[in-house]
């Protein structure tokens, strides 16, 4: 992996910005309402005024144009807060890139371009609440042409977003005929169209009515939208639901780094300045051995990372390399954020440092985009079926 000085400058000039402007604000924006939501915007207002926005988005739609790789590391940066990527704009590079990819003419204007820019919020419903999530052939969600007009009927859950999005990608059956890969169309639904409903805000680990948009339970009854609303080919939805989520796992796990290396940041801080029953805790040797096996956690899933992001940018799917760090840089992010709050003791489980939602947001990263038990079935599969495939060889 080669990085140039300017690539290096622009990450230092993302770093700061995170780490002297969003970070500061993120007090505020917690508490979200209107303040937190004026604050969010101002941050987005000056990281255009750097020309900090959208850098990872391809150019011709606004972007910035960077490499993957190199789109992966700045999610290193952006990483080190929650609302990194609201604030540079990165949040919508998943639903950009299926969009720049499937969309319309119409559809680009309409939709993709405001995206990029950050003038409207998506979402996306593909779980729902009575069949499994990680098993998308089993969607029961329903569009029906009806002369020139889809009506779909659909009941979704964990639709980040909803609440505050111009538009949801809805994944329904719209040939329930066909093999169960090719039964499910993507179909965009704009959230003010009659029938869509947002059922409520649902509360996870503690926290609801954030600014960032919340994981919503949405309900369409016979909403019709246009047959043009169809995004890409009909009965293509899987291919499209898996090819959205694929390198969204790669930021994914960048961004857990980011969050290792400012808890682990915290951490050593703060055993540097305890002192507790004669030394430092700095010097005890049970403190030294969490130090040691959080940077040994981080380094080892930061190569694992950048492995990935390079096998993406050499052309390949990496569904192997990118199974294997979605699962153990979920766990290792659990464990370095764990490590941290128990070197703070008693205070990190309170919010008086970040640690405490860090950890929270942590036990999400083995549920979302598919659970470790999908990702380590794919993986035994791939090896399994060719052990030619395993990344070292």
């Amino acid at each position: 992996m080669t990085v140039t000085e300017s690539f290096e400058d622009l990450r230092e000039r993302v770093r700061d910005f995170i780490d002297n402007e969003v970070v500061p604000a993120e007090p505020e924006m917690d508490k979200g309402g209107e303040t937190g939501t004026a604050r969010l915007q101002a941050l987005k207002d000056e990281a255009k005024a750097r020309g900090l926005w959208a850098l990872g988005h391809p150019e011709e739609i606004g972007g910035g144009g960077l490499s993957f790789m190199q789109t992966a590391l700045l999610n290193e940066v952006i990483g080190r807060s929650y609302y990194g990527q609201k604030a540079v704009g990165t949040w919508s590079m998943q639903d950009s890139l299926m969009l720049n990819e499937n969309a319309s003419p119409e559809q680009r204007d309409r939709w993709l371009k405001p995206l990029v820019a950050g003038e409207i919020r998506s979402s996306v419903g593909l779980t729902e609440p009575e069949v499994a999530g990680s098993d998308p052939t089993l969607i029961q969600s329903t569009a029906v042409l009806d002369g020139d007009e889809w009506v779909v009927n659909a009941h979704k859950w964990f639709t980040t977003g909803a609440n505050i999005a111009a538009f949801t990608t809805i994944f329904a059956v719209t040939d329930p005929d066909a093999d169960r890969h090719h039964r499910v169309s993507a179909i965009i639904v704009p959230t003010d169209s009659p029938g869509y409903e947002v059922v409520r805000a649902v509360p996870t680990l503690g926290t609801e009515q954030t600014i960032m948009g919340d994981h919503c339970e949405i309900r369409l009854t016979n909403v019709r939208v246009p047959a043009t609303n169809l995004l890409g080919e009909r009965g293509n939805g899987f291919v499209i639901g898996q090819r959205r989520l694929g390198p969204g796992r790669i930021f994914h796990a960048m961004r857990w780094l980011g969050q290792m290396e400012r808890a682990f940041e915290i951490m050593v801080a703060r055993a540097k300045v305890r002192y507790a029953h004669g030394s430092l805790l700095i010097d005890k040797g049970q403190i030294q051995a969490m130090i040691a096996e959080s940077a040994m956690d981080i380094f080892y899933h930061r190569e694992a990372v950048i492995a990935a992001a390079e096998a993406i940018d050499r052309g390949s799917r990496a569904r192997l390399e990118i199974g294997m760090i979605k699962v153990r840089g979920a766990k290792l992010l659990h464990d370095v954020v764990d490590r941290a709050v128990q070197v703070h003791g008693a205070m990190g489980v309170t919010p008086d440092t970040p640690l405490e939602a860090m950890l929270r947001r942590a036990r999400y990263a083995r549920i979302y985009d598919g659970p470790d038990e999908v990702h380590r079935d794919t993986i035994a599969r791939l090896v399994g079926k060719d052990i030619g495939r395993v990344p070292w060889r």
